[in-house]
């Protein structure tokens, strides 16, 4: 009784709403446009780009961030960014290029050519307010001589210059690979400066043979201030066009350069290449909205409305827009896909509007035709619209840890509830419009008044068929002329009969069963996506610098920084057994390790405190081979008495080239050890910020939204018309999540901020289409369950097929951005969209003949009505005799 009464209050709610709505359409008209041209202008004003790609993509709560602090209140990051590599997470700001030398080339023997291009880049100069600036006044500078900080290879390189210059054979200048020895004495790791490496056989000191490519990193100070961060900007412009200047003067050369602007000006680039395919795209979407709209009858054809209600999103949209930048929001390009999923919500409310028009009686008043049509779609579109605002809003809550979902949800919330109110309002009110001119028979398109029937006899074939209404179609056995649309003509003579035909539902069990089977499989083989690269412009610099790196130089991880925060009595032998097992399997760039090997070939004995820090002081660390060291051991005096309070190591693992995943395997086994072990360390570079707990961090969201709407669901069992609808529509919408997340995997997406969006969306997009057909579905009271989904098919199939084709053809725009943000887009909606309709249309008309609700009861009760009625019938003419002999 709860649910009738609910349901029957939103019906009159809506009716009067309806009717409210074509008493004042002008006002419903205006309100929205002024709104539009208001926030529309705001939005020229305020746009702004979000420049700071770390707080938008990486994890906003992490460990990592706290490790960063600790570690950067013991050892200055910015002094020792050129020990802790990152593939693309460096921090600051700093230049990069890979030097690759031909296939079968050596490029040691090319070591004169690099440095030429070496020396162009320290003589480079920049020019600010009149000073020219290089990178030595730029540059981080070593602590021991205040000179800059430069990468070990370019010692090695001019060793081999110095070779070849003197007449010795490269052969005599021996280079080690991952660690060498230097000129100075010093012992280098250069696992990430070369690459390409062939060793050669049998060496037992891993001489090097030859080697593909080179790479060098010049970093740049970072002072905090604004003018220092824009020379440091201007710097790494010419930077990357020195380089590519120095591609076309040395072309047995292949250069790939990289800056810390390049993966912002990169992620940026996707929104700049898809400005024209998303007009495409729109245009597209007004096309096939106006095409699917349209009849054969000029009276009841409605092609402005399916036009101006795909213009009622975009002006939606823009208001939306606008409103973020009021309120200080910053664009980035995850937010290309809101139009995609504004549209597709928007325009469904659209063609059920227009579906619920074309069900109603034509002999009403056109207001009363209006009420009706909104009392019978809004109740529908309200639920989807207010499930798409809690899936959207739980994305949007604190829970959320990436900041770009987050500012995403945001967003989407207020693009929902802007479509909902534009489409009853703005949309409505071209309905009312275009009602009264069917009412007053005018011609849909030219606006014109339909000729008689009788004066089209006497016209030319061309001119009756512009002007038809229909007149010669329409009998006394059809009430409704719009079911000569030809989607519902397809679906009520063709489509219908053939998919509830016995002998077509085995092979569409079968196809389920093959649809579950490769979802189940996708699902065991899912990846996150903490992968940077995924959102870049596909063929910009920093991808091509990406593959490239990963193909040379992921033999080893990126370096670790290994802290330990506490003093240690590193003289006790357990202690040095235990740092030991800690570094074991990793190639370790350590004060402790050589220091102990100073100890053994010295023959020094340093087994208490006072003897081993004073060796240490005052002999190791004036060693100029040993003097770096110096920069990784804090020492305290406390009256004459010195101690260690910290002190740092580096480890390096041996990796594949899926070096991301396994640097966060490392983070995953070396973390727990600091709590277990009796050394108090922490471990940290910068691309663990972006990495620590990501797939967590990533795949929050959407479970948050999906455990939200079946909570809501299953909270309104019994505040809906019926439960099995809400139990139907469960089963169905995880079915189509399942199966789009297994496929998606299967075709290389990975779970990122992007495809984790589209989950979400597809949630929302499963309801918005399968809630109205099954929910028809379990109210019908035909005789079988075949009848009931066919009326049901054809109640709302065409606004099912007129928005899923829509949507489909305005994302195939998308297929021609080069980016890889707009193809993870373009797969995932693609599937989402893919999959609603094989539900809709092939899965749940079969599935729902098979299983309950069972229509029986129907049938009984009509037969006592028909019996009932019979009764009456006789009754009536045993009382009244007179009335027979009358018929």
């Amino acid at each position: 009784m709860l649910r009738q009464v609910i349901h029957r209050g939103l019906q009159s709610f809506f009716y009067k709403l309806g009717l409210f709505v074509s008493r004042h359409p002008v006002f419903f008209l205006t309100v929205p446009a002024v709104l539009t041209i208001i926030f529309g202008f705001s939005l020229l004003n305020r746009f702004q780009p979000d420049t700071d790609l770390e707080s938008l993509v990486a994890p906003s709560h992490s460990l990592a961030k706290i490790e960063r602090s600790l570690a950067s209140s013991l050892f200055s990051l910015d002094q020792s960014k050129s020990q802790l590599y990152s593939d693309l997470h460096t921090p600051g700001r700093y230049g990069r290029v890979i030097l690759l030398s031909k296939p079968g080339g050596n490029i040691l023997h090319q070591a004169d050519v690099i440095l030429q291009i070496h020396r162009a880049v320290l003589e480079m100069k920049v020019n600010y307010k009149g000073y020219n600036y290089t990178f030595s006044h730029l540059c981080v500078l070593r602590n021991q001589d205040k000179k800059c900080v430069l990468d070990d290879i370019i010692s090695v390189l001019e060793d081999l210059r110095q070779a070849a210059l003197s007449n010795k054979t490269t052969a005599r200048v021996q280079v080690s690979y991952p660690n060498t020895k230097l000129k100075d004495g010093r012992s280098s790791f250069i696992g990430h400066q070369l690459g390409g490496v062939m060793e050669v056989p049998n060496s037992k000191d891993q001489r090097v043979k030859s080697a593909r490519a080179i790479q060098i990193t010049y970093y740049l100070q970072t002072y905090g201030s604004v003018t220092q961060d824009l020379i440091g900007e201007k710097w790494e412009s010419e930077f990357c066009k020195l380089m590519h200047k120095m591609q076309l003067d040395h072309q047995d050369l292949q250069l790939y350069s990289l800056a810390s602007f390049s993966l912002w000006k990169d992620f940026h680039q996707t929104s700049l290449l898809a400005r024209g395919k998303i007009l495409v795209s729109l245009m597209l979407i007004l096309l096939t909205a106006t095409l699917s709209s349209s009849m054969k009858d000029c009276l009841r054809s409605k092609p402005f409305l399916g036009l101006l209600g795909v213009l009622t999103i975009c002006i939606s949209s823009v208001t939306a827009a606008g409103i973020f930048f009021i309120t200080d929001g910053k664009y980035n390009s995850t937010l290309l896909g809101i139009p995609f999923f504004a549209m597709g919500h928007g325009t469904k409310g659209v063609f059920e509007l227009l579906s619920g028009w074309r069900r109603t009686r034509e002999n009403l008043p056109f207001k009363d035709r209006i009420a009706d049509a909104y009392s019978d779609v809004m109740v529908s579109y309200t639920m989807t619209s207010s499930l798409y605002f809690i899936a959207f809003g739980m994305g949007a809550s604190p829970f959320t840890n990436i900041e770009a979902v987050k500012v995403f949800c945001q967003n989407m919330c207020v693009s929902i509830l802007l479509n909902y109110f534009y489409i009853f309002s703005f949309f409505g009110s071209c309905l009312v419009f275009a009602g009264q001119l069917e009412q007053n028979r005018y011609h849909s398109i030219f606006c014109c008044k339909i000729p008689s029937a009788e004066y089209l006899d006497r016209k030319p074939v061309w001119f009756q068929t512009m002007m038809n209404d229909g007149h010669h179609h329409t009998s006394h056995h059809e009430t409704n002329p719009y079911q000569h649309h030809f989607i519902q003509h397809f679906l009520r003579e063709h489509y219908n009969e053939w998919i509830t035909n016995i002998y077509v539902k085995p092979f569409v069990v079968i196809l389920y069963l093959i649809y579950a089977s490769f979802s189940f499989m996708g699902c065991l083989q899912i990846n996150d996506g903490a992968n940077i690269i995924n959102l870049l412009a596909s063929e910009s610099p920093s991808v091509s610098y990406a593959l490239i790196q990963q193909k040379y130089f992921s033999n080893y991880s990126p370096v670790i920084g290994f802290y330990i925060y506490e003093p240690l009595e590193y003289w006790n032998g357990t202690v040095q057994e235990d740092l030991k097992t800690l570094s074991q399997g990793f190639n370790t760039v350590s004060w402790i390790e050589q220091y102990y090997q100073y100890l053994r070939v010295g023959n020094i004995n340093a087994t208490n405190k006072s003897d081993f820090i004073s060796i240490l002081q005052s002999s190791f660390l004036k060693k100029p081979e040993f003097q770096h060291f110096k920069n990784d051991i804090i020492f305290s005096k406390a009256g004459d008495e010195n101690n260690i309070i910290a002190s740092r190591l580096y480890l390096v693992a041996r990796t594949s080239e899926n070096t991301q995943r396994e640097a966060v395997e490392l983070l995953e086994k070396l973390r727990p050890l600091s709590l277990i072990q009796s050394i108090k360390f922490i471990v940290f570079n910068p691309t663990f910020v972006f990495m620590d707990h990501y797939g967590l961090s990533v795949t929050m969201p959407v479970l948050i939204s999906g455990f939200g709407i079946l909570l809501v669901l299953i909270l309104t069992f019994f505040l809906v018309i019926h439960p099995l609808g809400n139990f139907w529509l469960i089963l169905s919408v995880t079915s189509i999540e399942l199966g789009v997340l297994g496929l998606m995997t299967l075709w290389n997406v990975d779970m990122d901020c992007i495809s984790i969006l589209c989950l979400i969306y597809t949630l929302n997009f499963a309801i918005d289409h399968c809630a109205p057909l099954l929910y028809t579905f379990v109210l019908a009271t035909e005789h079988t369950r075949t009848q009931c989904i066919k009326n049901s098919l054809q109640e709302h199939g065409t606004a099912i097929l007129q928005n899923v084709s829509s949507f489909l053809i305005g994302l195939v725009p998308l297929l021609f951005v080069p980016s890889n943000l707009t193809f993870t887009l373009f797969k995932c909606l693609l599937l989402a969209s893919s999959c609603t309709l094989l539900h809709c249309f092939v899965i749940l008309p079969v599935f729902l003949t098979f299983f309950p609700p069972s229509k029986k009861h129907h049938k009984k009760k009509k037969r006592a009505k028909r019996k009932e009625r019979e009764e009456i019938e006789c009754i009536e003419i045993q009382e009244n005799p007179d009335h027979v002999t009358a018929v």
